[in-house]
């Protein structure tokens, strides 16, 4: 029996439903894909697509039937000498000797039905419910990896169908939502904690910071914030950029946000999939790397939250008399009660950001909105390891990128799954990366 870390026992049916969903979810992401290209041009920032979901497979049948079960082969041979990314340079996964589709998909339906034979009546034991977790919440995190390679490479936008029945859809108000609010400093614990159902190894160990008093902006810097930058030769001013900025802008050559340009009347419009459309205003900026967001910081005497500072705002309420942090921490910034369409903009269903001013009734205690979901907010935190960090089962998911130049992101997109995200989650990527699903959020200097 591998050893996993202490983790809250599920329902073998919970389990189960996010086992069965998340490869739905897969699959309605990539038939039309794979439609129209199997293996897709070669870049850096993404996979091919047959490979990527080769790789879903193989990544549940290595840890769940191999790891946890002790299943003594693949069930496809040779599957790791294909679909292993720990092993696998990313420049040689188009010239890998893939099976065919139907091939494939054998293989990830052989693997899921293994899977779910060896789940129990009644709860699962606690390392079970950790590796089919693990497993599960990699194949979410590969769904949106799936949407924005569309967004890349320009195909339509998929078909993912219609919320869960009984959600709300109401989404309130429209336009911006402008303004700071002022958050007490205190001590604040960093991390995850031992309540979530499920935490990454570099959510811990939590580790208690000291937050000095800040201002943090309601919402996300929104598209025409982001214009008025643009419109005054932001891309153009060396003096905006950092050094690091500068060689980056250069070498991409862009006067604007990458899916940004102007209609033949010099209005700006956006590509959203496959079609251009009039630039939604209020709807936050996105697919801008942290230097775009740095930059415009510099430009507007803006910076970036840490991510302790982003983790108080997002997690935690004033006390009574409002000048101090009350105690307690939340899950999501409304409480504890789960996401649905009403409180966040997550799982995809919306196929986009929404305006700033929607969802009121996910607001944080302090007032910010849409702290989860719409899109990933840079911090001006280096990606590093807390204090007294160990790898864990999946020890290449966060060990090899400390001090590789990363920055942390949190909150979550439109496009991610709301059993993925919480208050305390961290994503990380390099500061170049503008073809994710990331804006920002600013605070006074």
């Amino acid at each position: 029996m591998i050893a996993t870390p202490p983790t809250p026992p599920r329902t073998a049916d919970a389990l189960a439903g996010m086992l069965v969903d998340a490869r739905a979810r897969s699959l309605a992401l990539m038939h039309d894909t794979l439609d129209i290209r199997e293996l897709g041009p070669r870049l850096a920032i993404v996979n091919p697509p047959l490979w990527e979901l080769g790789h879903l497979g193989f990544f549940h049948d290595h840890f769940a039937l191999r790891g946890l079960h002790g299943l003594p082969d693949y069930r496809l041979a040779g599957a790791e000498r294909l679909f292993d990314s720990g092993s696998i340079a990313h420049d040689d996964r188009w010239a890998l000797p893939l099976p065919s589709r139907d091939k494939t998909l054998d293989y990830l339906s052989r693997v899921q039905a293994a899977m779910l034979a060896r789940l129990p009546d009644g709860t699962a034991s606690a390392a079970q419910s950790y590796v089919y977790q693990l497993t599960t919440l990699h194949e979410d995190m590969h769904g949106e990896a799936f949407l924005y390679t569309r967004q890349t490479l320009g195909d339509p936008a998929p078909d993912l169908g219609a919320p869960v029945p009984g959600q709300a859809t109401e989404e309130g108000p429209t336009g911006p939502l402008p303004g700071d609010v002022a958050i007490p400093g205190g001590r604040h614990r960093l991390g995850g904690d031992e309540t979530l159902p499920f935490r990454f190894d570099n959510e811990k160990p939590p580790m208690e910071v000291e937050v000095a008093p800040f201002s943090i902006a309601r919402a996300p810097v929104t598209n025409a914030e982001f214009a008025a930058f643009v419109d005054d030769d932001g891309y153009a001013r060396r003096e905006l950029w950092s050094e690091a900025g500068w060689r980056w802008r250069e070498a991409q050559g862009l006067p604007a946000p990458v899916y940004w340009r102007r209609d033949v009347r010099g209005r700006w419009e956006a590509r959203r999939f496959d079609r251009w459309q009039p630039l939604p205003p209020h709807q936050p900026v996105v697919h801008v790397s942290w230097h775009e967001a740095e930059a415009w910081c510099r430009w507007a005497g803006r910076r970036l939250p840490s991510e302790a500072e982003w983790e108080v705002a997002a997690s935690r309420a004033p006390s009574a008399e409002g000048s101090a942090l009350a105690p307690g921490k939340r899950r999501f910034p409304w409480g504890d009660a789960p996401p649905d369409t009403g409180l966040a903009n997550l799982d995809g269903w919306r196929l986009g950001p929404l305006d700033v001013a929607a969802l009121p009734a996910g607001d944080s205690a302090f007032g910010c909105r849409q702290m989860l979901g719409n899109v990933w907010e840079w911090t001006a935190s280096p990606f590093a390891p807390f204090p007294g960090f160990t790898p864990e089962l999946y020890r290449d998911y966060s060990a090899p990128w400390f001090r590789e130049g990363r920055y942390v992101l949190r909150g979550g997109a439109w496009a991610t799954r709301s059993r993925l995200i919480h208050t305390a989650y961290r994503n990380f990527f390099t500061p170049d990366r503008h073809d994710t699903l990331a804006g920002f959020r600013t605070c006074a200097r």
